[in-house]
C-alpha cells in the first residue's frame, strides 16, 4: 500500500478515536475535540512514532478542510448581531490589537519583515474551531455567542486582510487594488444572494434534499469553488474566498430556502466536520516540528511567551472593549476564545517558512503556541465562562422564535 493509503487510514481511525475519547473525557472535563485530533497527530508524525507522513494529495486534502473550516465560520455568521456597537467594537478592538501585534513582532524579530509575520498570527481568533466548542456546549445562541461571532469574525477575516496587504509579496497598492476587486466581486455576489430566487428553485431543493441528487450541497459547493477560484485567480489567499463563500452562502440558502436551510448545513457540516476538518487538524499535528521547537532553549521558552502574548495582544483590546453587560466572567470567558489561534497562524508560519522570513524553531513555537491556545483557552473559557453562557442562552418563545 502506498504512503498516502497509509497515512489516510490513520489519519481518518484518529477521526474516529477522537470522538470517542472526548465522550469519555466529557465525563470528568469538557475537552474540545480537536485536542485530540492535533495530539494524536503528533503521535503519528514523524518526530514521534514515524508512522503518518504528508505528500501532495495529504496535505492537498488537509488545505480543502481548512478551506471547509473557514467557509463553515463565514456561514455561521449572523449580520443582524455583527452591526452597529457589536461591530465597532470588534473592529477596535482588532485594529488595536494589529498594532500592538505589529511593534510587538518587530520589537522580538528585530525587524520590519519578520515582525510583521509574528504580528498578524498574533491578531488572528480561530473561529472556525471555537464554533463547535460552543456549539456542544449549547452557548452559540444568544448574547453571550453572539458577541463571541462577532469579535471572532473579526479576528478571523482581519488577518486575512492583512495577509493579502502585508505578506503577499506583492506591493501596497496592487495589493489593495486586487482586494478591491476582489471586494467589488464579492459585493456582486452578495447583491445576486439577496436578489428573490425562482420559485422552481426552492422546488428543486425541496425535491431533491433527500434524493441522490442533493442539489443544495452541489450548488453550495460550487459557490465555494468559484469563490475559491477567484480568490486564487487574483493572487488573495483562498482562506478569503472560502470565508466569503460562506457568507454568501447563508445569505442565498436563508432567501431562497429559509426552511431547508437548517437541514442543508446538516450535510454540508457532515462533509466538514465528518471527513475534511478533521483531517486538516490532524495533519496539523503530522506536520509539527517538534525537533525544531526542542532544538535550543530560547525557541522552546518563546511557546510560552508567544502564548501570552496571545492573550495580552489579542485578549487585551478585547477585555477592555468587551460590552459591560457581559460581567467579568463573560468578558473573561470572551477574551479566552478570542484569543484562541491555530488555522491562519499555521498558514501564516507557511509563508514565512518559505519567504524565510521565520526559522522552522520560530514557526514551531508559533504553531505550538496556537496549539496549546486551542488545547487550553476554551477549557478555561467554558469553566469560567459557563454562567455567563447560561444566562445568555436564548429561550424559546412559543412561536419559536428566540427571545432574551
Amino acid at each position: 500500500m502506498s504512503h498516502s493509503g497509509i497515512t489516510l487510514i490513520l489519519i481518518m481511525s484518529i477521526a474516529v478515536l477522537a470522538p470517542l475519547l472526548a465522550y469519555g473525557a466529557t465525563r470528568r472535563l469538557p475537552v474540545p475535540l480537536v485536542i485530540f485530533e492535533i495530539l494524536l497527530g503528533i503521535l503519528i508524525g514523524p518526530d514521534v512514532l514515524g508512522w503518518a507522513h504528508v505528500d501532495a494529495l495529504i496535505d492537498g486534502l488537509s488545505e480543502l478542510g481548512l478551506a471547509m473550516l473557514i467557509f463553515l465560520a463565514g456561514y455561521e455568521i449572523e449580520f443582524g448581531t455583527v452591526r452597529g456597537d457589536t461591530l465597532r467594537r470588534s473592529l477596535g478592538a482588532w485594529v488595536i490589537a494589529l498594532a500592538l501585534g505589529l511593534g510587538v513582532g518587530m520589537l522580538l524579530g528585530g525587524g520590519f519583515h519578520k515582525g510583521v509575520f509574528i504580528g498578524v498570527a498574533l491578531t488572528s481568533t480561530a473561529l472556525g474551531t471555537v464554533l463547535p466548542v460552543l456549539r456542544d456546549a449549547g452557548h452559540l445562541h444568544g448574547r453571550f455567542g453572539s458577541m463571541v461571532m462577532a469579535f471572532g469574525a473579526v479576528g478571523e477575516f482581519g488577518p486575512i486582510i492583512a495577509m493579502a496587504l502585508l505578506l503577499s509579496g506583492r506591493n501596497p497598492a496592487q495589493s489593495t487594488a486586487l482586494l478591491a476587486v476582489f471586494a467589488a466581486l464579492t459585493a456582486g455576489a452578495v447583491y445576486w444572494a439577496l436578489r428573490p430566487r425562482p420559485p422552481w428553485f426552492s422546488r428543486v431543493i425541496a425535491t431533491t434534499l433527500h434524493s441522490s441528487g442533493q442539489f443544495a450541497v452541489r450548488f453550495v459547493f460550487l459557490l465555494l469553488a468559484l469563490m475559491l477560484g477567484a480568490s486564487q485567480a487574483l493572487g488573495l489567499d483562498v482562506l478569503l474566498g472560502a470565508f466569503a463563500a460562506g457568507l454568501i452562502t447563508r445569505l442565498v440558502l436563508t432567501g431562497a430556502a429559509p426552511r431547508s436551510g437548517p437541514a442543508i448545513l446538516e450535510k454540508v457540516e457532515a462533509v466538514g466536520f465528518g471527513f475534511l476538518v478533521p483531517i486538516f487538524f490532524v495533519v496539523t499535528g503530522i506536520e509539527f516540528d517538534l525537533d525544531s521547537l526542542l532544538q535550543s532553549g530560547r525557541t522552546l521558552l518563546l511557546l510560552p511567551v508567544f502564548l501570552l502574548l496571545f492573550l495580552v495582544v489579542r485578549g487585551g483590546p478585547v477585555w477592555f472593549l468587551a460590552p459591560d453587560d457581559l460581567g467579568r466572567r463573560g468578558r473573561g470567558a470572551l477574551v479566552l476564545y478570542s484569543s484562541t489561534a491555530l488555522p491562519l497562524v499555521v498558514a501564516i508560519t507557511t509563508i514565512g517558512l518559505d519567504d524565510k522570513a521565520l526559522t522552522a524553531g520560530e514557526a514551531a513555537a508559533l504553531v505550538g503556541a496556537a496549539m496549546v491556545s486551542v488545547l487550553v483557552f476554551p477549557l478555561l473559557a467554558l469553566k469560567i465562562g459557563a454562567g455567563a453562557g447560561e444566562r445568555t442562552r436564548p429561550t424559546e418563545s412559543v412561536t419559536g422564535s428566540e427571545s432574551w
